[in-house]
């Protein structure tokens, strides 16, 4: 109840975790057919860069500020493509001097999607539950709830179009939380076998995180993708060093995609030695 996402809005996880969003989302709009986002810890939906809080960390110079801040440098042709989807709504929230605003998750999708489409966000904390409900109130595709995140895994699956992605980003608070992910899946893949689910985890050392892979080996999954951007070493406990994202049932693309924007990402993010990446599946 305690982690606020607006001190950490815009760092190299955001922008590794809303790029992975927006390529999944863009794919799933390929079909004709509705289907629905559902966010289980969707946070406040936008944020001000310009803020107090955003400010004691300054954590999106490191990430966002890199990708398209006015240092930044031009992105190679290859990787402005794979970011187009997810870096058009950055800007878009950004053509006046107001402030510095950057999207969360809730505003990614919400952008992407079309008419048809479904969003759901939940979110527990409930001062960011409240400025959440405020700011989507006016959008009739989008349902917002104010639940345990576990308890609406169970209770939103499987989506009545059938077809869907899950956003799965805890705040890792708690000591266990990986292994209470990992009972989530095993419920979420019971009642939608076959959506769609992203699970974004943080990297310290990599020996909690090969556990939690080991752990799912029971799952009978047969299509995921695991993929990890460092932004220096993992090899301490101390700091976060990197973070993930597991995708089950991941586009055939997404592979090949992010073969291509983790090296750049690796590069451009990194915060000291031992940056670097893994994919595989």
């Amino acid at each position: 109840m305690n982690y606020r996402h607006i001190y950490h809005a815009g760092n190299f996880a955001d922008v590794f975790k809303h790029a992975a969003l927006a390529l999944v989302i863009e794919y799933l709009k390929l079909k004709p057919a509705p289907f629905r986002v559902i966010d289980t810890h969707a946070g406040l939906g936008v944020y001000s860069l310009d803020s107090e809080a955003a400010a004691k960390t300054g954590e999106w110079q490191g990430g966002i500020g890199r990708i398209m801040g006015p240092q930044a440098e031009p992105l190679p042709d290859e990787i402005a493509t794979l970011l187009k989807p997810y870096l058009e709504i950055v800007w878009a929230l950004n053509t006046s001097p107001a402030g510095i605003a950057y999207p969360g998750s809730p505003e990614i999708a919400r952008r992407l999607l079309r008419p048809n489409d479904r969003l759901v966000l939940n979110e527990l904390h409930p001062a960011d539950y409240a400025e959440l409900a405020d700011r989507y109130a006016i959008h009739t595709q989008a349902k917002i709830l104010n639940l345990d995140a576990w308890i609406a895994v169970k209770s939103l699956l499987p989506p009545p179009e059938r077809r869907g992605l899950i956003l799965i980003d805890p705040p890792f608070e708690a000591k266990d939380e990986l292994a209470r992910l990992a009972r989530a899946l095993g419920q979420a893949l019971k009642r939608f076998a076959t959506g769609t689910i992203l699970v974004w985890y943080p990297v310290k050392d990599l020996a909690p995180v090969d556990a939690f892979y080991a752990s799912l080996a029971g799952l009978g999954l047969t299509k995921m993708l695991r993929m990890e951007l460092y932004t220096r070493a993992p090899d301490t406990a101390e700091r976060l060093n990197g973070c993930g994202i597991l995708a089950i049932n991941p586009p055939w693309i997404l592979e090949k995609q992010m073969a291509a924007l983790l090296p750049f990402l690796s590069q451009r993010l990194a915060n000291g030695p031992g940056s670097g990446w893994k994919l595989s599946t």
